[in-house]
């Protein structure tokens, strides 16, 4: 078991090493420059976000497909793994996991473009899109083949993901509530924990998107809401160690330096790699998954749900990750016993550190994250259902997608009751493996982007019909 907990690490260590950094920062940089600085442009996509477009093609509001997405990226990793990055790489990983939220916005800004410009129809008019979709009709020859290396780019990203959503939506968010809760509140049984998860979730996912995007809308803005005010009355508590906590973040993101007694400290490039990992897993930037339901919204052209997916980026990584960073770090400023668990070695994960963090802050620490946790994961875990389903669809047809849901919330259970931190690695490798042709499709298409979203966006027609026609897959 060791030997295979190895591999698993050094396999992670491989796929987020230098080239998917520069693949993934450098995409996020080059997009910025290539759309014009589109994060710019946000206080036009937030307005859009709670705008309806009723005449628009498409299954779901803009703001639905908006929460929905949130509800997958919203998740653990703005809580225990914003605790695992700070334990792995240091205070300045939270940095870096801001820096790839700002840029990662024009990403999140072009992926959603590409997927919502190819979106196609199924047998009974519904929307499908993603980079599978994308893939499939961006690089049609003339005679309206696919040549066989975009196949093989779709078919790489549908198989990438269906198999990511297992562990990044399922299991790990299961595992997450199960430890928080456990820690919490012990005496609940780990298979008790699970067997309400399968409740919770079966009873939503099997409705399909309209019943998810339903449940997101109303549970989204309320769970974001209710922790970032928890966040804000700790750091209100915390006061006095706020601005030093700000200014070791951003010195340890450039710098080797320990941090709390020595009990934490990293190079530059651990800083950097855990930041950039758990970034991506928080925000999904570059992921290609928050595409696949930005595909079903009612939307009059590409720009305008592009720039609404643009700010989940934002709301995620930009504000609630950096508010749980500041949390961490202030807290463990202020407590010194936190640093001497660590450096014993009787905190060592992040959902550890976390509880620890938050069980210092007297009568609303805990509660803030027991409750932030269990909707936070609840909200991925049904996200995820549908961008898995999605995938599984494209790949095996509509027959594979009710085995993919009884299977997916038979994971979500063993995730409850046995699946360790092993996951959370296993989580960032098929992350990785789903970006790769998820930028590469992206950036091949940055021209056409470009254009289309001067034309949109800075030439003013974002209240312009796209009537180009979708086309309707046969029955599979």
């Amino acid at each position: 078991m060791d030997g295979i907990v190895d591999f698993i690490n050094l396999l992670d260590g491989w796929v987020w090493g230098v080239p998917m950094l520069v693949l993934l920062l450098g995409s996020h940089i080059y997009l910025t420059f290539r759309t014009g600085f589109i994060q710019r442009k946000l206080p036009t996509a937030i307005k859009l976000s709670v705008t309806k477009d009723p005449d628009a093609p498409g299954d779901i509001s803009q703001f639905g497909a908006l929460c929905t997405a949130l509800s997958a990226t919203i998740g653990t990793g703005n809580i225990v793994g914003v605790g695992t990055a700070i334990l792995s790489g240091g205070p300045g990983a939270v940095f870096w996991m801001w820096i790839t939220g700002v840029f990662g916005m024009a990403t999140k800004y072009s992926e959603t473009f590409a997927a919502v410009k190819y979106r196609v129809k199924d047998h009974n008019g519904n929307m499908l899109g993603g980079a599978m979709y994308a893939w499939k009709r961006a690089f049609n020859k003339e005679d309206g083949s696919t040549p066989w290396w975009a196949l093989l780019g779709a078919g790489a990203f549908a198989l990438f993901a269906a198999i990511a959503s297992f562990g990044i939506g399922s299991a790990v968010q299961s595992s997450a509530m199960t430890d928080v809760i456990s820690t919490n509140l012990p005496g609940i049984p780990g298979w008790g924990i699970g067997l309400a998860i399968v409740i919770m979730v079966s009873v939503v996912i099997f409705g399909g998107v309209k019943v998810i995007s339903k449940v997101c809308e109303k549970l989204v803005p309320f769970m974001a809401i209710a922790y970032a005010w928890g966040c804000v009355v700790i750091l209100g508590m915390n006061w006095e160690f706020v601005w030093p906590a700000l200014c070791l973040i951003v010195e340890s993101a450039f710098t080797a330096k320990a941090a709390f007694g020595g009990a934490l400290g990293s190079g530059i490039m651990l800083a950097l790699q855990f930041g950039c990992a758990r970034g991506l897993f928080s925000n999904e930037s570059g992921l290609g998954s928050a595409p696949i339901v930005a595909s079903a919204a009612a939307t009059r052209n590409p720009a305008r749900q592009a720039l609404v997916s643009m700010t989940g980026t934002f709301w995620d990584t930009v504000i609630i990750c950096l508010l749980s960073g500041l949390v961490l770090v202030s807290t463990m400023l202020g407590n010194e016993e936190l640093g001497a668990q660590v450096m014993a070695g009787n905190i060592t994960a992040g959902a550890q550190l976390t509880s620890a963090a938050f069980a210092g802050i007297p009568f609303v620490g805990t509660p803030i994250l027991v409750f932030g946790m269990i909707l936070f994961a609840y909200s991925t875990i049904l996200g995820w259902s549908y961008y898995g389903n999605r995938c599984v669809t494209y790949l095996f047809g509509k027959h594979a997608v009710r085995p993919y849901q009884v299977i997916y919330v038979l994971v979500a259970f063993l995730g409850a009751v046995g699946v360790g931190d092993v996951i959370w690695t296993v989580s960032d490798i098929t992350n990785a493996l789903m970006a790769v042709p998820n930028i590469i499709m992206v950036l091949l298409l940055s021209g056409l982007i470009a254009r289309e979203t001067k034309h949109y966006v800075y030439d003013h027609n974002l209240d312009e019909r796209d009537d180009a026609p979708i086309p309707q897959l046969d029955s599979k």
